[in-house]
């Protein structure tokens, strides 16, 4: 269900289908890649490049994953959106602009949360993660001090992630880690509050 989505709405963006392609990372273990070759099929004939990159095996779990699509990469600049999320069509276009300047590694942009009141677990967790993104994440950005990648919702210089070493699995906040390391390296990181991007 959360593969087809997620793949819909990237399919979707209002940014000319020859600029960009879609890479599945798919490590499944279900018929998840059986959902996905039915996209790549359905989104072919609109010209639109749907590829499913799986492993043989799950070493590094996503940062594995992450790290072994590079290869694969053609562009310059990668969007990075876990399943559950379902970015706007206008998502390029808001994003794009900012590496105008090389010193931008990465723009993350603010969560919005589709299951926000489905429970009060749900509720709680929203308000949560809208302080990380209201306080921390804006007032680092505006503070300009060092601040995080999410993990997705976001889009990187490929540069970037080679210049920072890419991605280790060393750790289970693989997401912090190469923030920190880019921003080391001498990158930096864009947070666009006003721009939000809904997962679940």
């Amino acid at each position: 269900y959360v593969a087809g989505r997620v793949i819909d709405a990237c399919a979707n963006f209002d940014y000319p289908p020859s600029r960009y392609e879609i890479h599945v990372l798919d490590d499944s273990t279900d018929d998840t890649g059986q959902i996905i070759d039915e996209k790549i099929k359905e989104y072919k004939a609109d010209g639109i490049i749907v590829r499913r990159i799986s492993r043989t095996n799950r070493n590094g779990f996503k940062a594995g994953a992450l790290q072994n699509a590079i290869q694969y990469a053609n562009g310059q600049y990668l969007a990075i959106f876990d399943a559950d999320f379902v970015p706007k069509k206008d998502f390029l276009q808001c994003t794009m602009p900012y590496f105008i300047s090389s010193k931008v590694g990465v723009v993350q942009t603010r969560w919005e949360h589709l299951n926000a009141n489905y429970n009060i677990l749900t509720r709680a967790q929203a308000m949560a993660l809208n302080v990380h993104f209201t306080i921390e994440q804006a007032g680092r950005y505006y503070s300009n001090v060092f601040l995080q990648f999410n993990g997705t919702a976001g889009i990187w210089r490929k540069k970037a992630i080679i210049d920072a070493g890419g991605w280790k699995d060393d750790t289970i906040t693989e997401d912090l880690d190469l923030s920190y390391r880019a921003q080391l390296s001498g990158y930096k990181v864009v947070f666009l509050e006003e721009m939000n991007t809904p997962g679940k």
